[in-house]
């Protein structure tokens, strides 16, 4: 994509990962994660579903190219990533579609981390087996 054309840009992160997604204004509809087609990069038809989930909610899925680069954390929170760093992007383009978005869910973050491991347990929580002999 040419880099003179002007686009709308937002963030996105879930656990680890992070994603970065450019709208280009006059566009065709074609999503591209990492420099690769949506259906490459995303095997699982769930993850695509949810990359395309903030264009299709505003009505805006050929309206735009979509831009995308993620980086870190696995592929289902790559997907999560990049669909509120789309809806953050639309964001930018029309202020109205705030509340839609928002009702989805789709600009608020998912807080939820890993738990670190603690001293003398197997896991997070894991205690080892109690052995009475």
């Amino acid at each position: 994509m040419a880099e003179t054309q002007q686009y709308f840009e937002g963030v996105g992160r879930r656990k680890e990962a992070t994603a970065r997604a450019r709208l280009y204004v006059p566009g065709s509809g074609r999503v591209l994660v990492n420099d690769r087609t949506v259906e490459e990069y995303f095997g699982r038809e769930i993850d695509r579903i949810a990359v395309y989930a903030p264009l299709k909610l505003t009505g805006t899925e050929s309206r735009f190219n979509v831009s995308i680069k993620v980086n870190g954390g696995g592929v289902a929170g790559q997907a999560i990533a990049a669909r509120m760093a789309i809806a953050r992007a639309l964001l930018e383009v029309d202020p109205e579609y705030r509340s839609t978005l928002k009702a989805a869910g789709y600009l608020t973050r998912d807080a939820r981390e890993k738990e670190r491991k603690k001293p003398g347990l197997k896991r997070a929580r894991k205690r080892p087996t109690y052995t009475k002999r």
